[in-house]
């Protein structure tokens, strides 16, 4: 039996340097895998993006080479890198070698940054800390300025010689290193993304891209204004000189009407696009600071989106402008529906879904204080941001409702209409999901499940576990909100060979269905429901079980009775096989975990198989501890599932019937031929 290490005061350990990131990336970047690998770039992109809103250069160049390392060039003033008396320090060692130093703490009353992208004093340095190597090289001042690191460390010092032009500005090319994040391989289509998205949000940049020899440009004169006609008109407004557009931004300036060769029939209403700056604060005693807020919207027959930017940042998530606009727009319509006898008699009111289904809406503001949802920046929860918005968009929207008639009779006849259908629709999933399921809670008529707390069926997913210990392990690892559990408790009756009446006095059997929730695809008998794909309570049905001979037959089991009694649910793509790792890597402090043979020999070999490493079975699910668990088989961003196909459930019975079915000649054939393989799964101790 193992000894229990002892947890005392030696035990708290404190992570330094370039470890803070190279061991913990997912706490900087968000994410361990690509994703994170994606926020690196970005950091160091947004660098130059502040310098050219500042008004230094007006081209960004990013290089993307076959070795996936990326550079990134601009025409700013160059980064300060040399000595700083104040700090008694180089400001190299600060910007790339320390985190939360930086020169955009004070916006508001400092001249260098107004409005910035990196506020957090952590880009440039965590992405050199996560790079395989980094050369940054600055020009300023009269100077050439070189740096060179490899996996975090400085290698040679600062090197500095006279510059050759007087043109300043910073260059910057690093390969991600792969002993931090699992995959570098990013993608064209992330850059062309991200590229795009930062030309409109930053009228009058350009941004030349270079991905491995294919070359693209991206140019919005007009920036949001041109991104919205854009996307409802289908014109492409970026790239090159061709295709760049002059349409008006001036908020005096009445707003662009659309031409039929635009696609005018994609209108509802003109675009329009607002601009205005405001001041305040989130809180009495916190300081005042300034806002810079501007929108572009018009109402489409057919497209629909909302994109939100904040100093130039992308915020997928939205937050404080997200709500603005759905609180401006919904008490907006349903004012102006209210007051000219729009609505029935007792009818309800529009809501945010049903103006959304016809609204194009892009903002793009700036502030001089951000408080992000975190380092990805991919929200923002400014208090003053969303009360001065939504102010301001509701005054627009009255005035402008008071101005334009047609387009105002327009927008609400058509949130009507989306209101109105949603309302039916509605009405008859209700009425077809009570007809299925008697509004019975599934909670209280099956013995240990434990249901997720989301009603969002496109994000419920239901993990059918091996056991009350895998129950325990992954109720505490999972996400409630979405994750809901049930455990296989005891043997599963083998459907392919019993027969209907004995599968429906099965418990196991039949608790798993009242959880599917949508009937079984057979003559239905004792009371089972008809199938009924729409009564599916779940988006994935996910099987989990012991990388072990044990896990492979409750597995094969649990695969054959979907595949008898609800095969749709496998030809629709519903079902799926969490993969749980074979093999967990440990040495010193690094873990890693590898789901089969050729992975841990990939991991050994980047590791330069040292001495001392320890390479074990990976333990049952009932053994793991809840982040382990969360980490390798049910958080979304790095679990393994594999969707099963009717192929792979149809080859799964036939074995599963060679194996424990009838045709014993089959079996015993089978045994000679390849039962030599699967010697280390028997017991011979």
């Amino acid at each position: 039996m193992a000894t229990r290490k002892t947890y005392d005061n030696t035990s708290i350990t404190q992570l330094k340097d370039e470890d803070r990131v190279r061991k913990r990336p997912g706490v900087i970047f968000g994410s361990d895998g690509l994703e994170g690998c994606q926020h690196a770039v970005f950091e160091i992109l947004s660098n130059s993006i502040d310098e050219a809103r500042e008004g230094h250069g007006k081209t960004i160049r990013v290089s993307v080479f076959a070795d996936h390392s990326l550079e990134v060039s601009d025409e700013g003033r160059g980064c300060p890198v040399d000595w700083n008396e104040r700090e008694g320090r180089f400001n190299w060692e600060l910007v790339f070698c320390e985190l939360y130093a930086g020169g955009k703490y004070h916006n508001e009353s400092d001249e260098n940054y107004e409005f910035s992208l990196g506020l957090n004093g952590l880009g440039a340095c965590a992405t050199q800390y996560a790079s395989e190597w980094m050369d940054v090289e600055v020009t300023r001042d009269g100077f050439r300025y070189t740096l060179r690191f490899e996996s975090g460390r400085n290698i040679g010092g600062l090197k500095k010689e006279p510059a050759v032009s007087k043109k300043t500005g910073s260059r910057h090319r690093w390969k991600p290193d792969r002993e931090v994040f699992t995959e570098i391989a990013v993608p064209l289509e992330y850059f062309t993304d991200t590229l795009r998205k930062q030309a409109v949000v930053n009228p009058g940049v350009t941004f030349l891209l270079d991905y491995m020899g294919e070359k693209q440009s991206f140019f919005y004169q007009n920036g949001i204004t041109d991104y919205l006609r854009e996307r409802v008109s289908g014109e492409d407004n970026s790239a090159g000189s061709d295709t760049r557009v002059s349409l008006s931004s001036d908020q005096d300036a009445p707003p662009p009407e659309p031409d039929q060769a635009s696609g005018a029939a994609a209108y509802i209403t003109a675009p329009q696009y607002w601009q205005t700056e405001r001041r305040g604060r989130d809180r009495e005693d916190k300081p005042e600071y300034k806002v810079r807020l501007s929108a572009a919207f018009c109402f489409s027959q057919t497209a629909a989106f909302c994109e939100h930017y904040h100093n130039s940042s992308f915020l997928e998530h939205g937050g404080s402008p997200d709500k603005a606009v759905r609180s401006a727009f919904v008490s907006a319509l349903d004012g102006y529906c209210r007051n000219n006898g729009k609505y029935q008699k007792a009818e309800s009111r529009v809501t945010w879904p049903d103006i959304a289904e016809c609204l194009c809406f892009v903002s793009s503001n700036f502030s001089t204080a951000t408080s992000y949802e975190n380092q990805t920046k991919k929200a923002v929860n400014n208090r003053f941001i969303q009360e001065c918005m939504t102010d301001w968009l509701k005054s627009q929207l009255e005035v402008f409702f008071i101005e334009n008639k047609a387009a105002a009779e327009a927008a609400a006849a058509q949130a009507l209409v989306n209101k109105r259908s949603r309302e039916t629709a509605e009405k008859t999933r209700l009425g077809l999901k009570k007809k299925l399921s008697g509004n019975m809670d599934i909670t209280t008529r099956v013995g240990k499940f434990h249901d997720c707390r989301t009603r969002d069926l496109n994000r419920r997913e239901v993990y059918i576990v091996e056991g009350d210990s895998a129950l325990g392990a992954c109720k505490l690892a999972r996400d409630s909100e979405f994750q809901a559990i049930i455990p296989v408790r005891g043997k599963i009756l083998n459907c392919l060979k019993a027969d209907l009446d004995k599968i429906l006095k099965n418990e196991i059997i039949t608790d798993l269905v009242k959880v599917l929730g949508c009937g079984i695809e057979t003559k239905a008998k004792k009371g089972a429901a008809a199938f009924d794909l729409a009564a599916l309570r779940w988006n994935k049905v996910i099987i989990c079980t012991d990388a072990d001979y044990d896990g492979f037959h409750i597995r094969t089991m649990i695969l054959t009775m979907l595949y008898r009694l609800t095969p749709t649910l496998i030809e629709q793509g519903y079902v799926y096989i969490a993969e749980s790792p074979l093999f967990e890597i440990t040495h010193k402090d690094k873990t890693a975990f590898a789901w089969n043979e050729s992975e841990k020999e990939r991991i050994l070999e980047s590791w330069g198989r040292p001495k001392g490493v320890n390479v074990n079975r990976s333990k049952g699910l009932g053994e793991n501890e809840p982040d382990m668990m969360w980490l390798t088989t049910m958080s979304p961003e790095t679990r393994r599932l594999v969707q099963v196909t009717p192929e792979d459930a149809a080859l799964t019975a036939e074995v599963f019937d060679m194996l424990v079915g009838d045709n014993i000649a089959a079996r015993k054939s089978f045994i000679a031929e390849h039962g030599f393989e699967y010697l280390e799964m028997a017991d011979i101790s």
